[in-house]
């Protein structure tokens, strides 16, 4: 049986070998980050992961931005924006001095060209765009976006990294695509991988897969310079490493330092601040896997989240810093007030299984991520679950794999248990409703293969969310609540714990702040 050690005790591990120096200090007009990198692609409309966003939001423009309350919706490539009524339809005018990285200005072509492939392309973060119905350009500063019905989040949704502004000429000359059938004739991802078409502050220097992603600042801003003349984004997969790095002075920000490791940096040159996140950490149920040794039926997958340690998992895991969490809608989101928050309950987790005939030890494999996010060793989190679950006669194979062959797992055979994380791309409901409903098409309907399953398919869904994105703003929270209430019923989606974020620099480096959208703003970031 697994043991786990005490936190006190690996705090303590971490203080004796932080002192440890791993490189020269960074040059000042260097911002260097040391984070476990998730990058799936560095195309903007492919990627989806939390370093893309950073990189994608310093990269390129959206036509709006989130500010810097998290909620507020301010302008970006366009300067002001109107709505109809019964909000689908949507009239943005550009900003007059917006251009590209090339000097090319920003035009109401390139926002439909991007958006189009956004929604085309039919890769990951596609899903922001359902329900476009067109997009019309009547002059080359004016874009007016119809929405095949009522959606009150289409403005935070375009304020979504992946939602981002692309210089359509230079990226279909490196074969980008975008409308019908782009999601075939697209061959571009691979140049996104050494090449960049923007707006934004910093451009795409180079980047090495398990290595490093390099910015450099753009000479042709058309807004305020950003401080750092380039960014570095170093790949370091622990957190102990990470915490030496900011003590030797090789990075200026570690962004994924848990909460032990945290305890034991008393360096006066390093600042460790503790927030609130809307980051969360989960286990998710293919229902519908191959190979299952028992039907995943919601009387098994409703034992299964109620087998899991929650409150053991946040002092384990994140020393304490962390909160539980309902469903899968950050703590603070529209609808999220009130809702039932996960208790383990050991004996109904057997009753349950037994009245659904899994009576003897059951091996299921968990395939996962093997990362380190938001502080959460994923392995550690794994092997705590496997503990948990021996409970009620459900054994965990373990198997911490790379995201490529996750990714290739979950799409082809599905997987029985797997743990994942997500990070808000913008201020609303909708995106988590969008993406982890089990209704037809949703990203979580496809990975948890539910059209294989007898009743993980949610009926209500749909509908349910569609009434909640035409809802006055008087009535969205109760409509989400609704939304969060089905998918609790679900059981496919299990949150565990939803960490603080620690935000760990050196005390030279100043505007260091968490985005709900960008998750960390370089722009705003200056190294002193």
């Amino acid at each position: 049986m697994f043991r786990f050690p005490a936190p006190r005790a690996r705090a303590a591990l971490a203080a004796l070998i932080l002192p440890l120096a791993l490189a020269a200090p960074a040059h000042a007009q260097t911002l260097v980050i040391a984070r476990d990198m998730d990058v799936n692609s560095l195309d903007p409309h492919r990627g989806f992961c939390d370093t893309c966003q950073i990189v994608f939001s310093s990269v390129y423009e959206r036509l709006v931005d989130l500010a810097a309350d998290n909620k507020t919706i301010i302008p970006l490539l366009a300067e002001s924006w109107t709505s109809n009524e019964n909000q689908t339809v949507y009239t943005f005018t550009l900003n007059a001095g917006a251009k590209f990285a090339d000097g090319s200005p920003v035009t109401s072509a390139e926002v439909k060209w991007s958006l189009e492939r956004l929604a085309s392309l039919k890769a990951d973060p596609g899903f922001l765009m359902d329900g476009l119905a067109s997009i019309e350009t009547p002059d080359a500063r004016t874009v007016v976006i119809t929405m095949a019905a009522p959606n009150s989040e289409l403005l935070g949704i375009l304020a979504a990294p992946y939602a981002s502004i692309v210089n359509a000429k230079v990226a279909e000359a490196a074969g980008a695509a975008s409308g019908a059938g782009a999601d075939t004739a697209d061959t571009a991802e691979s140049w996104f991988l050494a090449n960049s078409a923007g707006s934004g502050p910093f451009t795409l220097a180079a980047y090495a897969a398990d290595d490093e992603l390099r910015l450099a600042r753009n000479a042709a801003y058309w807004r305020d310079a950003p401080a750092a003349a380039e960014v570095v984004i170093r790949q370091v997969k622990d957190s102990v490493t990470q915490a030496q790095m900011l003590q030797s002075g090789g990075a200026d920000i570690a962004m994924q330092v848990d909460a032990d490791t945290a305890a034991g940096l008393s360096d006066p040159n390093v600042v460790v601040n503790t927030v609130p996140s809307f980051n969360f950490v989960y286990i998710a149920l293919g229902a519908g896997a191959e190979g299952m040794p028992m039907k995943m039926t919601k009387p098994v997958r409703e034992a299964i989240g109620l087998a899991i340690d929650y409150e053991g998992a946040i002092d384990l895991i994140v020393g304490g810093e962390g909160k539980l969490q309902a469903a899968p809608i950050p703590n603070g989101f529209p609808g999220t007030d009130g809702l039932p928050l996960p208790k383990r309950d050991v004996e109904k987790a057997k009753a349950l299984l037994a009245e659904a005939g899994v009576t003897g030890p059951v091996t299921l494999d968990a395939v996962y991520p093997s990362v380190n996010v938001y502080g959460v060793d994923f392995n550690l989190l794994m092997q705590k679950v496997q503990q948990d679950l021996t409970e009620i006669g459900i054994e965990l194979e373990l198997q911490p794999v790379t995201f490529a062959v996750w990714r290739e797992r979950i799409g082809a055979t599905g997987i029985p248990v797997t743990a994942v994380y997500y990070a808000p791309d913008y201020f609303g409901s909708g995106q988590y409703a969008s993406f982890f409903g089990l209704y037809e098409g949703s990203p979580w309907y496809n990975r948890s293969h539910a059209a294989k399953a007898e009743d993980a398919a949610n009926p209500n869904m749909a509908e349910k969310m569609a009434a909640a994105l035409a809802a006055p703003a008087d009535k969205v929270d109760a409509a989400f609540h609704e939304v969060g209430m089905e998918m609790i019923s679900d059981r496919i989606i299990i949150p565990v714990l939803s960490p603080n974020l620690i935000l760990a620099h050196r005390a030279n480096v100043e505007g260091v702040r968490y985005s709900a959208c960008c998750n960390l703003p370089l722009a705003e970031i200056s190294v002193k």
